[in-house]
């Protein structure tokens, strides 16, 4: 059943979702806006693959599926607090007719719905997760070391599977690209990078050599060291604000600007 939703608004988008009777929908709590009386709410520990509070029946075999549940469950949650995530998800269903939720993201920005078709798993940077079907999966993918590291949004990526809707959102505007209409690879402020498609490659260079302009570019260009690089055939998705300039333009207005006039590997910003 496909996910009747509407993407309302501009600065500060929002998702309107119909459900019909008995379809749920769940999002990373902190997202959820508004909702009809018919709609009821819990909050689980457990993703949709593995929900929480659904006991199995039985007695040895009975208990046997509770502890192997409450171990995924863990493992999850333990998964989510190593990336940084709510460890929670609230779900939304329907009951006796129509229902309507609300769902926002954290920052001033756009919003997709995405649709997954089972064939390929969708990725995209922290905190970027509104809200999915509860036919979609969501999980943590832990990037390489030194690509993590070396990265401006850290070790993890949101990991969606399944078929069905899922909602991200971003700061600022959003563009839609492919690298194959790019000679096959793209360079991006690593702070840019909302989600890909499975099949991008995913990646951090250093900006230039360690040369009199490399230097430059890192001093000078606010750029800091590394951009990331997707390459291949596949949908990407792009933000026109980072959370780090946003964050710098507050503190500037606020007279607490810590970069100084040059920015990029100057930069005293300790968060």
């Amino acid at each position: 059943m496909t996910l009747q939703q509407d993407i309302v608004g501009n600065a500060m988008q929002m998702a309107v979702v119909t459900l019909q009777p008995g379809q749920t929908v769940y999002c990373e709590a902190g997202k959820f806006l508004f909702k009809t009386t018919n709609v009821t709410m819990e909050t689980r520990l457990g993703g949709p693959s593995n929900p929480g509070g659904q006991q199995p029946q039985g007695g040895a075999g009975g208990r046997g599926g509770m502890l192997r549940q409450a171990m995924g469950t863990a493992m999850q949650v333990g998964q989510r607090a190593l990336a940084g995530e709510s460890l929670a998800f609230q779900y939304f269903t329907s009951t006796g007719g129509e229902g309507t939720v609300g769902f926002a993201g954290v920052l001033p920005g756009e919003m997709r719905a995405l649709e997954l078709d089972g064939t390929r798993a969708w990725f995209a940077e922290k905190d970027a997760f509104v809200a999915a079907e509860s036919t979609v999966d969501f999980g943590i993918a832990f990037q390489g070391g030194r690509t993590g590291m070396k990265g401006g949004e850290g070790f993890v990526l949101e990991k969606f599977t399944g078929r069905g809707t899922v909602i991200i959102a971003g700061a600022g505007n959003f563009i839609d690209l492919d690298p194959a209409d790019f000679g096959g690879r793209i360079e991006v402020d690593t702070g840019c990078v909302v989600a890909f498609e499975e099949g991008i490659r995913y990646g951090v260079q250093r900006v230039g050599g360690l040369n009199r302009q490399g230097l430059m570019n890192a001093v000078f260009g606010g750029e800091g060291l590394s951009l990331a690089t997707l390459e291949g055939h596949g949908r990407v998705i792009l933000q026109s604000l980072t959370i780090e300039s946003l964050a710098n333009a507050l503190r500037k207005a606020q007279g607490g600007d810590k970069q100084g006039p040059t920015g990029g590997l100057f930069s005293t910003n300790a968060g």
